[in-house]
């Protein structure tokens, strides 16, 4: 009756390491999936990109300000027919910014022939979104690139619910990337399905 003991307790054995393997992959699949990281290693660097090229952007934004000004000025001086060095004024870089008099951008009825163009590819637009800019008489990505930062506080300030948004996610680089048939990496989310 004991002769096949060595058998059973070898095979028993067997079976509870089976069983402990088993248990421990069951476990992984449960709860180790579970615990995602809070941002992919790809997405960080793409996001440090997509900011380094803002910080870009806002630096040429300031030139073009610095140019269109003394473009101003010297049309000022050619109508008063006075002439001299244009003088523009500048900013200390630890000044803050004094606030921009917001200005209504120019707005159509409707989207031009071909249609409106898909502005939920600008990140920060979503299908609200999207047709909240629509009522407000934006419909292709032009538009938004010509805004002016009087514009853009205007817009960010009739956006209800919205508020800010255009100046915080860059509405107006995006765009500008987009009508000039470019892409964003966001776009291509958007293009390929992966967003909405």
């Amino acid at each position: 009756m004991f002769e096949n003991w060595g058998f059973l307790i070898t095979e028993m054995v067997v079976l509870l390491v089976l069983a402990a393997i088993l248990g421990l992959i069951v476990g992984w699949i449960v709860w180790g999936r579970r615990k995602a990281p809070t941002a992919a290693v790809g997405e960080v660097e793409v996001l440090r990109a997509e900011l380094a090229t803002c910080r870009e952007a806002g630096t040429d934004q300031a030139a073009e300000i610095a140019r269109l000004q003394d473009k101003v000025a010297s049309l000022e001086r050619s109508e008063s027919g006075t002439s001299g060095p244009t003088v523009v004024p500048t900013r200390e870089p630890d000044q803050p910014q004094a606030p921009i008099a917001a200005v209504k951008p120019a707005t159509i009825h409707g989207p031009r022939e071909g249609g409106a163009d898909d502005l939920k590819q600008i990140k920060g637009i979503g299908p609200k979104l999207e047709t909240l800019v629509n009522k407000l008489g934006f419909y292709h990505f032009d538009q938004i690139a010509a805004w002016t930062p009087a514009e853009v506080s205007w817009v960010d300030d009739n956006l209800e619910g919205f508020k800010g948004r255009v100046t915080r996610d860059g509405w107006v680089e995006q765009a500008r990337v987009l009508a000039d048939g470019g892409a964003t990496a966001f776009s291509k989310k958007v293009k390929d399905g992966g967003v909405y």
